[in-house]
C-alpha cells in the first residue's frame, strides 16, 4: 500500500489514501471529540468508550481534544486523572484500537492544550504568556517552548493550541493573561520562537509537537474588552497590527491555525473567506490545517446568526476554509447530508481531509503513532524543566517601584506575609491549569519560609481577605501580624483559579478549611471580563489599613491583566508585578525580594493611572489626544519599563549611515553600561519615528530589543539593524511602502526614556 510506505512523498501518500477514503471517512478526518469522553479510569485501568468504538468503526474520527486534559471543566480530579505514564498508556489503548479497527487503520490526533504548558497532570506549570512576554528573552522562551513539546509528545499529544498572538487592546479582557502583550512586533518576535520551539526541527522528532496560532485575527480587539465581542478594525490597521504575528509564525513555518470567535466588519472569523483563503493561503502560503475554536460553528447559527441553521453554519465554514471542527459535532452532523442534497461539493470535502492527512503523515503519526510510558514518566515534571520554571518566572517580574531602595530585603528583622495570593496555590498559576497537589506548588510565602528556613520565626502570616467579597474577619489578625513585623509583604492581585475543590482559607487562623459550599475568588481568565482594573473585594482597604501601621510597605501583585490603583502607586513603598508566575512562582518572587535575582521583567503592557484612559496602549495614533478634564493620557507605568537594582548608562548613538535608499539598511549601535554596583540584566529597546507620512502612524513603534547581561561596571556595544521592514508601514493602497524622508530612531530604557538620532531615507 503507497500510503504506508514511508518511503514515497508525503503528497503521493495522502493523496492514495484519500483515493481509497468513502466519504463518510473523509468526513471523521474533520471532527474531534472531547478526548476525555472516550475511556473511563477505573483502578488505574483505562476502559474505552463503547461510543468512542463505534465512532471508530462507523467512519474513524480524525482527531481528539484534550485526552490528557485535566480541570474543572473536564471534570477530569487528581484522583481520577492519569498519571504521566498512564497518560501515555491511554494514548497507546486509543491509537491502537483506532488503527486495528478502522478500515484504513488512520491514526488519530491527539491535540492538547499548551498554553503555559502540558495541561495535563502532573506537567510542569510554566508562567502564563504575559509573564512570558515581560521576561523580552526570546532565547529563554523557546527553550520553554521545547519543555512543553517534549512534556506533551512523550504523552502522544501530537499538537497543541498554543501560542496565542493576540495584540491586546483593552486589558480589562479575561484573557489579557494569555497574551504577550500589546504590541505587535513583540509578539512577533515571541510567535518565531513558539514555533521553533514547539516544532523543533522536524515534526516527526519525538520532542516536537504541530503549533496551531490562535486566535486569528482581532480577538484581543473587541468591543469593550468582553470577550468573543465585534472588533471594529479598518483594513490597514489589521494587516499592521494583528495580522503580523500571525505572517511571522507562518513564515516560521506554523502547521496550524485557528480562526478567532469574533466577527470583523460583520463577517465573522470561522467563515472569513477573505482572511483564510485570501489572506492565510493566497498571499501567505499557509498550507497547513486550519481548524475552528469549540463551539465555534454553532456560534454560526446561534450566536452571530449569519447561518440559517446547522447544516449552513458547517458548510459556510468548510467552504471558507475550515479544515477541522473541535467537537466535531456540526462537522459530524450535517457535511454528509450536505453533500448528499447537493449543497456541498465533494472536493470540498477532499481538500480538508488532505490537509488533515498530509499533518499526520508530517507528524510522523503513521510510523510512529504510540508513546513511550517510560519516556512520560521522566520527561513530565523534570529537575529540569522545574528549574527552567523558576528561572523563567524570575526573569518576568517587574519591579515598579523601589523607594529608598527598601528591596532587596536586608538579612535582619520579622517579615509579616499578608494577602490573598500569599499562600493561595492556584491562584498564581492562571488559567488553562490542570489540577496540582499543594507540594507541588511553591507560594510566596513558601518562597520566603525557604529562605529564612534557619530563622522561621521570622516570617508571620495572614490571609488578611480574600480576592473577592467584603468579608474583613481577616484583618485583625493581618494587623496582629504586621504590627509585629519590621517589613510588611502585601501579596494581592487576582485569581483565574477555576473550582478544583480546594475548598477556602480560614480568615481568621489563615489555615485552609473544606467546605461544602466553598467561595469563587475568580476574577479574571476565559470569560472572566471586568468593568474596572482595581483590586477586586476589600484588598486596598487591608491594604490601607495596615499602611497605617507605618512599616516599610512591599505589595506583590499575583494576577491576570493590570491593577491600576493610584493610592497603592503612592503609598507602597515597593511594588513588584509578577503576573501569573506559574508553579515555581513562590521561589522566583523571593528570589528578586531576597536580591538572589535581580528583576530584569519588563511591562509589555502600557498600566494606566485609572481605566477611563483606556485605550492606553503606547503605540496610538499622535492624533488621539494628551489628556482629559481630570489628568494626562500618560499612562502611569509606560510600555517598556521597569526597574533593576542597578543602574544602567547609555551613551554614543550612532546611526550608520544616516541616509540611506528605500531598500537599504542602517546600522545603531549604542554603549550601555553597568553604572551600579550589582550585575543585572538590562532590555535595550529600539523605537521608530516616522516624522511624516502620507498615512497617519504612531509616535513611537517597537522595531527591535535586546536583553544584555551585565556585571558591575561593565559595558557592552549593542547593534541592531534598521531596514525595509522596519521603516514600512501599510501604504494607501494597503501595500508595504518606504517612504523617503526623515525618521527618528531611539534607543533607551522604555517608550518614554530614550536617546534619538536621524536616519534620512531618500528616493532611489
Amino acid at each position: 500500500m503507497i500510503y504506508k510506505d514511508k518511503t514515497k512523498p508525503i503528497g503521493e501518500r495522502v493523496e492514495h489514501l484519500l483515493g481509497l477514503m468513502t466519504l463518510e471517512e473523509k468526513v471523521g478526518q474533520l471532527i474531534q471529540p472531547f478526548g476525555w469522553q472516550t475511556y473511563e479510569h477505573i483502578d488505574g485501568k483505562i476502559k474505552l468508550a463503547e461510543s468512542f468504538k463505534q465512532q471508530v468503526e462507523n467512519g474513524g474520527v480524525g482527531s481528539l481534544y484534550g485526552v490528557l486534559r485535566a480541570d474543572p471543566w473536564t471534570g477530569v480530579t487528581l484522583e481520577s486523572g492519569l498519571s504521566p505514564r498512564l497518560g501515555a498508556e491511554a494514548v497507546n489503548e486509543i491509537q491502537r484500537y483506532a488503527i486495528e479497527h478502522s478500515r484504513l487503520g488512520i491514526p488519530i490526533l491527539i491535540g492538547e492544550e499548551c498554553s503555559h504548558g502540558h495541561m495535563a497532570i502532573g506537567a510542569t506549570v510554566f508562567p502564563v504568556p504575559l509573564s512570558l512576554g515581560s521576561t523580552w528573552n526570546v532565547d529563554l522562551y523557546r527553550e520553554m517552548c521545547r519543555a512543553v513539546a517534549r512534556e506533551t509528545r512523550s504523552q502522544g499529544g501530537a499538537v497543541t493550541y498554543s501560542p496565542v498572538l493576540d495584540v491586546v487592546r483593552d486589558p480589562r479582557w479575561g484573557r489579557t493573561e494569555e497574551c504577550f502583550g500589546e504590541d505587535a512586533y513583540l509578539v512577533g518576535q515571541m510567535a518565531v520562537a513558539s514555533v521553533e520551539g514547539l516544532q523543533g526541527e522536524r515534526l516527526d522528532g519525538e520532542d516536537s509537537v504541530a503549533a496551531t496560532l490562535k486566535h486569528f485575527v482581532g480577538y484581543g480587539s473587541s468591543e469593550g474588552g468582553r470577550n468573543a465581542g465585534p472588533v471594529h478594525m479598518g483594513r490597514r490597521e489589521l494587516l499592521e497590527v494583528d495580522l503580523l504575528p500571525f505572517r511571522k509564525a507562518v513564515e516560521a513555518g506554523a502547521a496550524s491555525i485557528m480562526p478567532a470567535y469574533n466577527e470583523i466588519d460583520g463577517v465573522p472569523c470561522t467563515t472569513n473567506k477573505e482572511l483564510l483563503d485570501g489572506v492565510l493561503r493566497g498571499e501567505w502560503g499557509f498550507d497547513g490545517m486550519v481548524i475552528t475554536d469549540c463551539g465555534a460553528i454553532d456560534m454560526l447559527a446561534s450566536g452571530h446568526d449569519s447561518a440559517e441553521d446547522g447544516q449552513d453554519a458547517a458548510v459556510q465554514a468548510i467552504e471558507a476554509g475550515i479544515d477541522m471542527e473541535m467537537s466535531g459535532e456540526m462537522f459530524g452532523k450535517y457535511l454528509v447530508e450536505a453533500v448528499r442534497n447537493g449543497r456541498l461539493d465533494t472536493a470540498v470535502v477532499d481538500q480538508a481531509a488532505r490537509r488533515v492527512l498530509e499533518l499526520k503523515f508530517r507528524l510522523g503519526l503513521f510510523e510512529a503513532p504510540y508513546a513511550d510510558p517510560n519516556r512520560a514518566e521522566q520527561v513530565i515534571g523534570s529537575r529540569e524543566h522545574v528549574e527552567l520554571a523558576r528561572k523563567i518566572a524570575g526573569e518576568g517580574i517587574v519591579l515598579l517601584k523601589n523607594e529608598g531602595g527598601v528591596l532587596p530585603l536586608s538579612a535582619a528583622g520579622k517579615i509579616a506575609v499578608i494577602g490573598p495570593n500569599a499562600d493561595t496555590g492556584y491562584n498564581q498559576l492562571g488559567d488553562y491549569t490542570s489540577p496540582q497537589p499543594r507540594s507541588k506548588v511553591t507560594t510566596v510565602l513558601g518562597g520566603i519560609r525557604g529562605k529564612l528556613a534557619d530563622a522561621p520565626e521570622r516570617v508571620l502570616y495572614a490571609p488578611g481577605c480574600r480576592i473577592k467579597g467584603d468579608s474583613r474577619e481577616g484583618f485583625e489578625l493581618a494587623l496582629s501580624c504586621a504590627e509585629q513585623a519590621d517589613t510588611v509583604i502585601m501579596v494581592v492581585g487576582g485569581s483565574s483559579a477555576r473550582d478544583f475543590g480546594e475548598g477556602s482559607i480560614d480568615l481568621k487562623t489563615g489555615a485552609s478549611k473544606v467546605t461544602g459550599n466553598t467561595e469563587s475568588d475568580m476574577d479574571c481568565g476565559e470569560g472572566i471580563d471586568r468593568l474596572s482594573l482595581r483590586l477586586s473585594g476589600v484588598q486596598l482597604e487591608l491594604i490601607q489599613e495596615v499602611h497605617k501601621l507605618g512599616k516599610p510597605l512591599i505589595v506583590v501583585y499575583i494576577n491576570g491583566r493590570p491593577v491600576a490603583e493610584p493610592w497603592i502607586d503612592e503609598h507602597a513603598d515597593a511594588i513588584l508585578e509578577a503576573w501569573y508566575p506559574g508553579q515555581e512562582g513562590g521561589h522566583a518572587v523571593a528570589d528578586v525580594l531576597f536580591g538572589d535575582v535581580n528583576p530584569s521583567g519588563r511591562l509589555t503592557l502600557s498600566i494606566p493611572k485609572h481605566v477611563g484612559q483606556l485605550p492606553v496602549y503606547y503605540n496610538g495614533k499622535r492624533s488621539r489626544g494628551k489628556r482629559y478634564l481630570e489628568d494626562d493620557s500618560q499612562p502611569r507605568y509606560p510600555f517598556g519599563y521597569g526597574l533593576s537594582y542597578t543602574e544602567f548608562g547609555y551613551a554614543n548613538l550612532i546611526v550608520q549611515p544616516e541616509c540611506i535608499l528605500p531598500d537599504g539598511t542602517a546600522k545603531v549601535t549604542v554603549d550601555v553600561t553597568n553604572t551600579g554596583s550589582r550585575a543585572g540584566a538590562e532590555v535595550v529597546q529600539l523605537y521608530v519615528t516616522d516624522v511624516a507620512s502620507a498615512v497617519t502612524r504612531p509616535a513611537k513603534e517597537l522595531k527591535g530589543f535586546r536583553k544584555v547581561y551585565l556585571a558591575p561596571g561593565e559595558s557592552r556595544r549593542v547593534e541592531f539593524t534598521v531596514g525595509a521592514e522596519e521603516l514600512e508601514y501599510i501604504g494607501r493602497d494597503y501595500k508595504p511602502v518606504v517612504e523617503p524622508g526623515e525618521f527618528r530612531i531611539h534607543v533607551g530604557r522604555h517608550v518614554n526614556d530614550t536617546w534619538s538620532a536621524k536616519l534620512i531615507v531618500r528616493e532611489g
